[in-house]
């Protein structure tokens, strides 16, 4: 063991002894930095592992949809466009989407009605398969339950639940309604040969541009929405949410910035007597410096480690109860699924930077300045 490593090591168990003696104002103080650190942490964990679901949920996705633009809208598709755009070179599926939103004026959700092109999920006629958050919202409390739903006063249409989507997926799903193409064209009231949009898988994803610049000129009025405009589109979204909870914990950020500049400005009697006493007995003003850096990096490393594990816990196995309306939307109905651990380490280092530096920084000056005045000064 060095002499400089035994120093160090001294120093450090100086100012452990240091900081149980003024245990109650230290453990205010880690508490209430933690408790910064935490909403932060959440706030951040939270995002970056709902930012790891889309990823992962859109993997499956088509590389590239259009669809129809009337007067600038959205509108239905003829299906009459698919062989066109099965003939582009590079393109190796192309399949007509039946989609569309239908409220329920029992609850007030909005659901999603779809066809799905899945052949694993062929249905009969008067079957359904529902997501993890309609038979939540509507109080289906048995797996076999039949879904009802009422278009207009004196409507009533019955679906029966075959299966229920697995909540892995609830992120895209939690609202879906999945039915046969027959049943959704006779809910929606439809004709034969029109979709909502037409769905195009490629051979190779780096020919996309290629394949939508042959595909405009085939459809010069349509639009082209890539998968990565998709994932940009949950990125900025989750990234906005996130932003809230930051704006909410910036107060008290603030509050924090404030308490480190006034501890930056003075000691308290207290610390400046037990400086005066420790220069008075040996100490030199470096040791003094050390002690100090060490008392501020212990509170402040400590704080960030509780409220980084307060946040992790709360994200992770609580499913940021206290967030979580907030990050995935106020919706009536929105998704309920477990989050896979993930760490975004860029942001934990930011999180670090900007809540343990500044703290051990203010440290530095006041003790300079006592440290270096004379010591029988100080202790008066």
């Amino acid at each position: 063991m060095t002499p400089a490593f035994r120093r160090q090591r001294a120093l450090a168990d100086y100012t452990l002894a240091a900081l149980a003696r003024r245990r109650g104002k230290n453990i205010g103080l880690v508490v209430i930095y933690a408790l910064v650190v935490f909403v932060v942490a959440s706030a951040l964990l939270f995002s970056s592992a709902l930012r790891h679901e889309a990823d992962t949920v859109l993997a499956e996705a088509p590389e590239l949809i259009v669809q129809n633009l009337a007067m600038g809208r959205h509108d239905m598709i003829k299906g009459d466009v698919i062989d066109d755009l099965a003939a582009i070179r590079g393109v190796t599926r192309v399949e007509g989407r039946l989609w569309g939103y239908f409220y329920d004026s029992v609850n007030g959700a909005n659901y999603t009605l779809m066809v799905p092109l899945d052949p694993d999920r062929v249905l009969a006629p008067g079957e359904a398969m529902i997501g993890e958050g309609v038979p939540r919202v509507r109080g289906m409390f048995w797996e076999t339950a039949p879904l009802f739903l009422s278009r207009y006063s004196g409507d009533l249409v019955r679906f029966d639940v075959v299966e229920r989507i697995s909540s892995e997926s609830a992120l895209v799903s939690t609202d879906l309604i999945l039915l046969n193409e027959a049943d959704f064209r006779d809910f929606f009231g439809l004709p034969g040969g029109v979709y909502t949009d037409i769905a195009v898988t490629v051979r190779n994803s780096r020919e996309i541009e290629t394949i939508m610049s042959k595909a405009s000129a085939l459809l010069p009025e349509a639009r082209f929405i890539t998968r990565d405009d998709i994932s940009r589109t949950y990125q900025k979204l989750f990234s906005w949410r996130e932003g809230i909870m930051v704006a909410l914990a910036a107060a008290a950020l603030l509050a924090f910035a404030i308490f480190a500049a006034e501890k930056a400005s003075g000691l308290s009697a207290e610390e400046a007597r037990e400086i005066g006493i420790l220069k008075a007995v040996g100490w030199n003003m470096t040791d003094v410096i050390a002690m100090k850096l060490w008392e501020g990096a212990l509170i402040s490393a400590g704080a960030f480690l509780i409220g980084t594990l307060a946040g992790y816990l709360h994200v992770f196995t609580f499913q940021a109860g206290l967030f979580a309306p907030i990050l995935k939307g106020w919706s009536v109905i929105y998704p309920d699924f477990a989050l896979t651990p993930r760490f975004d380490g860029v942001q934990i280092a930011a999180l670090f930077l900007i809540t343990v530096l500044p703290y051990t920084a203010a440290t530095l000056v006041p003790v300079w300045r006592v440290a270096a005045a004379d010591p029988d000064q100080v202790m008066r």
